[in-house]
């Protein structure tokens, strides 16, 4: 119910080590994240703007990931790594392609 204070439980990944060939994985997924974001909030009439306002549909980050402070890239690369590591925990495996994951 909406009275009750939320108290989220993201499963714990501390223990998880992803291998370090992952992490370019990682930044393809943290900007595949920012852009399925943007993608969204495009869609739904946002534009680019200076400041968040949610009257006129304007925000700062409705830029190119390469665009975004690092602060702001930090945040989609936490969401990638973390739902990388949730794989691996459930049993899951990430094995990584030969060569680089540069193409598209």
């Amino acid at each position: 119910m909406a009275t009750e204070r939320y108290c989220p439980h993201p499963l714990d990944t501390s223990a998880v080590a992803l291998p370090p060939e992952l992490q370019q994985l990682a930044e393809r997924l943290a900007r595949n994240v920012h852009d399925t974001w943007a993608a969204q909030r495009i869609a739904d009439g946002w534009v680019h703007g200076p400041l968040r306002d949610d009257a006129r549909k304007t925000h700062p980050g409705l830029v190119p990931y390469d665009e975004l402070s690092e602060a702001e890239k930090e945040y989609d690369r936490r969401v990638s790594l973390e739902t990388m590591k949730m794989i691996v925990a459930l049993g899951f495996r990430i094995v990584a392609p030969p060569g680089n994951l540069s193409g598209t």
